[in-house]
């Protein structure tokens, strides 16, 4: 969770200077948010990959798949949160991106720890993509040559 916290750290650090800087330009709610975001959306996913999760030197598709599903999920809140706002009146504010990026730093983290990167090599249990079932209807992983 410390390494969650620091990749965290960065990533907020280089979105929200980002949406700062559109803010800045008159680029707006939307656009300066969009761009902040996707401005940390590679680099979270390989440092959280490889040094958060501990993950494997293999690329798995899947993981990658997962975590883009994890992003969008958390991206669609803090952007619900955004357009709340601006709907009650508080436009270009930068304590409501702030909002924002807490709501998505929960969800990311939630999202990465128990769905994206388990089994990766990291703190999870088994990779999804190669969980059996037990013939009880349980999932068991498969061992590991």
């Amino acid at each position: 969770m410390l390494r969650f916290g620091a990749v965290g750290l960065l990533n907020t650090a280089l979105g929200y200077t980002v949406i700062l800087a559109g803010l800045a330009l008159g680029l707006g709610d939307i656009l300066s948010n969009a761009t902040g975001y996707a401005a940390g959306l590679v680099m979270g996913f390989f440092l959280n990959r490889n040094w958060t999760f501990g993950g494997t030197d293999e690329f798995r598709r899947g993981t990658a798949q997962r975590y883009g599903c994890v992003f969008l999920i958390a991206y669609g809140l803090n952007l619900a949160i955004v357009l709340a706002a601006r709907s009650a009146g508080l436009i270009e504010s930068p304590l409501v991106h702030l909002a924002g990026i807490c709501v998505y730093s929960i969800v990311s983290y939630l999202g990465s720890a128990h769905f994206v990167f388990v089994g990766d090599g990291g703190h999870g249990s088994a990779d999804p993509d190669s969980r059996t079932t037990d013939g009880t209807g349980r999932i068991r992983s498969r061992p590991t040559p």
